[in-house]
């Protein structure tokens, strides 16, 4: 019978034991206490998306974003992948034990030791060994590497840690999908808006043109106004192709984020004109550690290096493998199953010690210790990066609803010019040129305060994605 024996390498330096240090320091910055002095003790985020975006419109979107979207299938392979990455990581600690069979056949030279040998030799009482003899056998073989030194358990728990970054990386990719469909939606909301002011500004620039016109066949304009005036509704009308244009983008964009074909997206525009809460409760930063999935995933990747780095300092120790087999073996199939004749077993321990050239293991070492520096480094930059975010899109929302005034304030005041350049021409007391910059600062400033709500529901939007929502 054929036994499987497995050496495994042991290596024995001098330095191993002082050399292969596994705990770099990285001095750990810490988080402020608030946010902007503001100290809550809850946070808007412990709110699923369904209570927090209230629009039913974009809630069924965002629903149908989250079971349509192909990241979402391609993260859920992922995540069986690395799965399947623990399970390989947990059957390597167990003992391998697997079913053999054999046949063959063998002659050896008769001019031979062996065969000198088999020509003097009785296979069986009475028959001398034939020129081939065959060879059945059957039976079981075990292997099982003892982790004496935490190499296996520590590669498992490298393949468990980067399996858990996964499943942070899927929340990720759940809380950016659920932001960014919001973030398409209010986009179109506004061109929506955009489209109504331009549709009407232009029917507002035809009738001025026509007046125009007949002032000129009455003499109280030149053609240099109707000119200026055509010039004007030609500018307006070509913004109003390309918002059609944009407006068509922007619903497939939706469309793709919810994973199907160009279609109508149903909606209300008048969403984006109610007023956006800004007084939000977004708890204290250290909720972001346990609420942020990147975070979180940060950390993962960070348990998933210490691990690595731990199994990498194990080369440098003894570790041991037992083999082990047992089975039946015999030249002739009516032999096969005497008992013990042709019982066979065998049994071994492998160890083999390289002494020389050990720059192998020493590379691995110090590769795997750069590698969780690194993740260190990248796990307060994440932390960083989240605390900066946050405050960034807070400090947006909490001044949106006094640009949305200003907006407004200033949209009104160049309405009432308008109408006052208007009479004014009429009456002969303003030129052409004063009617066409007031139209124009009006239409600007329209489009402005539509710029600026959508800007105020887009802050609330990342808000609630910077603190970490989106994802339960």
């Amino acid at each position: 019978m054929k036994t499987l024996v497995v050496s495994v390498a042991v290596t024995l330096t001098a330095s191993a034991c002082t050399g292969a240090r596994t705990d770099p320091k990285v001095v750990d910055p810490g988080l402020p206490s608030s946010f902007a002095g503001q100290a809550d003790d809850t946070s808007v985020v412990r709110m699923n998306w369904q209570e927090y975006f209230a629009d039913p419109h974009l809630a069924m979107l965002i629903g149908a974003a989250l079971t349509s979207n192909p990241d979402v299938f391609i993260a859920l392979q992922r995540l069986e992948l690395s799965r399947a990455g623990v399970r390989q990581s947990t059957g390597a600690m167990l003992p391998q034990v697997s079913a053999g069979a054999g046949v063959g056949v063998q002659k050896v030279g008769r001019y031979t030791p062996e065969g000198a040998g088999n020509a003097s030799t009785e296979i069986t009482p009475g028959q001398p060994v034939p020129a081939s003899v065959a060879d059945l056998s059957f039976g079981l073989q075990a292997t099982w590497e003892i982790d004496a030194w935490g190499k296996l358990s520590n590669q498992r728990g490298a393949a468990l840690a980067r399996y858990f970054a996964t499943v942070e990386g899927a929340r990720l990719l759940i809380t950016s999908l659920v932001a960014e469909t919001a973030a398409a939606y209010y986009d179109l909301l506004a061109l929506d808006h955009t489209e109504d002011v331009l549709a009407q500004t232009v029917t507002r620039q035809q009738e001025a043109l026509e007046v125009v016109r007949l002032q000129k066949e009455a003499g109280r304009a030149n053609e240099l106004a109707v000119q200026q005036f055509e010039a004007q509704l030609a500018t307006t009308q070509g913004l109003e192709t390309e918002t059609r244009m944009n407006l068509a983008e922007a619903e497939n964009r939706v469309n793709l984020l919810l994973g199907r074909y160009p279609q109508p997206v149903n909606r209300v525009k008048e969403v984006l004109l109610k007023n956006v809460e800004t007084a939000l409760r977004v708890g204290v930063p250290s909720d972001l550690l346990v609420n942020r999935p990147d975070i979180r995933q940060a950390e993962q990747e960070l348990r998933a290096a210490k691990c690595d780095l731990q199994a990498a300092r194990a080369a440098f120790f003894p570790s041991v493998t037992l083999a082990a087999g047992i089975g039946f073996e015999a030249f002739n199939p009516k032999f096969l199953l005497m008992t013990p004749a042709s019982l066979a077993y065998a049994a071994s321990v492998g160890l083999v010690a390289p002494l020389v050239n050990r720059s192998a293991i020493e590379a691995e070492f110090d590769a795997a210790k750069a590698s969780q520096i690194a993740a260190m480094y990248s796990y307060q930059k994440v932390i960083l990066h989240a605390f900066v975010e946050v405050t960034n899109h807070l400090s947006s929302l909490r001044g949106s609803a006094e640009v949305i005034a200003l907006k407004q304030h200033r949209k009104v005041a160049l309405e009432q010019t308008v109408e006052t350049a208007d009479v004014l021409y009429r009456a002969g007391k303003a030129t052409y040129f004063e009617v066409l910059i007031a139209r124009q600062n009006t239409l600007s400033a329209e489009l402005e305060l539509i710029e600026a709500l959508k800007a105020a529901h887009l802050a609330r939007v990342r808000v609630y994605q910077a603190l970490g929502g989106g994802w339960r």
